[in-house]
């Protein structure tokens, strides 16, 4: 009778077990990913040279000065503790994660002193008298996973620390990216200031010059009036420009995490551009070289896994949970044999009436699913459209600076033949005042393109991932 008992048990449990799972819904809105091997340039944009930026890329202007103001911001500014501080979270839900798995254990130990009632449960010697209980014990907890709830857990907080990692070195590309383009925004103005310094004088000779001219009756006062109006606007000019110069110079101590005097001692120096280049092609290259994309595509990853837990919730939850230990009324016979306990039983959690929970966290996960492809999706859209219209406007700056530099001759022409001219007594001197403002002028434009030129060189940089390549992910088995 027992041996056909068993079986028929074994098949009652199994068939509780069975429908003790929740209907998992049917996933009817996925959102998909986008493709990034279709991603390519506009045949139009070309730059002279091609391939991806290389780590460290700004040691490639070789300015001592920028060099020491990023090693600074990255060895702690301000702007990458936010970024550490994510890092720091993932890895704490990742170890809470991973205590799930595996054999659990805790060690228990308690002592109490008690009276038991003389008239009731317990009759006498029991009843009416002290009794004094010590207990020692082992507990031990296996959960079997047997449908990778708890797996799946760890995966996603593995991919959200993949991501912490990606984005922690995003934050650094920018924050380089944003030092450099601040650093040449300020050599720039100081460039611009001196060469308007100059313009200034050759200004200011030039309105003593014309009222020379009005005093021997050789010119008009609106002649004069018009080079003050003209004087006036280089000076407002100036002012300008050292608004600039002390505002950039702000930027750069807020961006490094410089006091006061960290930055003091920086100085005007010549600036040249550096090689820049341009991929021929895109595609999946990119998703490699961009920290963000990285960030993104990991999130998705950390969301699938999200859902995989969610839908392990659904099935039936198994565990052995067992003790050993000690207990004793007298502690004098605490450590005999006669003293010891040993529990050993499963616990199985079926969830028969938790659907609606089950199916709202099943929800929310897939939604952040949604949400997190989206964000990825149009990670990518960007992604691509920096680097395009980076690549365009820094192409249309060079062919701006090959015009630019010929106008730039022929102002330097005319002022060589007005002195020239003036030196033979064939021209006067407000002839080579104009030629000398003609050309400070057409200087200024050079050294407003070279500093655009500089700014576009470093946001194609940071486009195209500033030489960021993608880290080796981190694994369960590693942590």
């Amino acid at each position: 009778m027992k041996t056909r008992l068993r079986p028929t048990l074994l098949v009652m449990a199994i068939a509780m077990t069975l429908a003790g799972c929740a209907t998992v819904a049917p996933d009817t809105h996925p959102l998909e990913r986008r493709d990034l091997a279709s991603a390519e340039l506009s045949a139009g944009i070309k730059l002279a040279n091609e391939g991806w930026p290389q780590a460290q890329w700004w040691t490639a202007y070789h300015d001592d000065q920028l060099n020491a103001i990023i090693k600074q911001a990255l060895a702690g500014g301000p702007s990458l503790e936010v970024a550490a501080a994510h890092i720091g979270t993932a890895r704490s839900s990742l170890s809470r994660s991973l205590a799930d798995l595996g054999l659990e254990t805790s060690l228990f130990a308690n002592a109490n002193r008690q009276r038991y009632s003389g008239t009731g449960l317990f009759p006498a010697p029991i009843g009416g008298a002290y009794f004094t209980e010590e207990t020692l014990r082992l507990d031990l907890h296996y959960n079997f996973d047997w449908w990778g709830k708890n797996r799946a857990q760890v995966a996603a907080a593995v991919g959200e620390l993949n991501a912490g990692r990606a984005s922690y070195a995003e934050a650094e590309q920018a924050l380089a990216a944003s030092i450099t383009q601040s650093y040449f925004r300020l050599q720039g103005a100081w460039a611009r200031l001196a060469n308007t310094e100059q313009l200034a004088a050759t200004q200011t000779a030039l309105v003593q010059d014309k009222a020379k001219r009005i005093a021997r009756g050789l010119a008009n006062a609106d002649e004069q009036r018009a080079a003050e109006a003209d004087l006036s606007l280089i000076r407002k000019q100036q002012a300008q420009l050292k608004s600039d110069i002390e505002h950039e110079r702000e930027a750069l101590r807020a961006l490094a995490g410089a006091d006061n005097k960290a930055l003091a001692d920086l100085k005007p120096v010549a600036l040249s551009s550096a090689p820049h280049a341009l991929p021929a092609r895109l595609g999946i290259e990119l998703l490699a070289r961009r920290p963000d994309l990285q960030a993104a595509r990991w999130k998705v990853e950390a969301s699938l896994s999200t859902i995989d837990a969610a839908k392990a919730a659904f099935y039936p939850d198994v565990n052995l949970t067992g003790s050993i230990g000690l207990d004793t009324v007298k502690v004098e016979n605490l450590l005999q044999a006669a003293s010891r306990t040993v529990y050993l039983g499963p616990t199985v959690s079926l969830p028969l009436f938790d659907s609606k929970r089950l199916d709202a966290q099943l929800d929310g996960a897939r939604t952040n699913r949604n949400e997190r492809i989206a964000e990825y999706n149009q990670t990518i859209v960007k992604a691509v459209r920096d680097v395009a219209q980076s690549g365009a406007q820094l192409q249309g700056i060079e062919q701006q600076i090959v015009q630019q530099a010929e106008a730039t001759g022929s102002a330097r022409a005319q002022l060589a033949s007005a002195q020239a001219r003036m030196d033979h007594g064939l021209a006067s001197n407000s002839s080579v005042l104009n030629a000398r403002l003609a050309l400070l002028k057409q200087q200024d434009a050079d050294l407003y393109l070279q500093q655009v030129q500089l700014l576009a060189e470093v946001a194609l940089t940071n486009a195209l991932g500033g030489g960021y390549h993608e880290e080796a992910p981190l694994a369960t088995a590693s942590k």
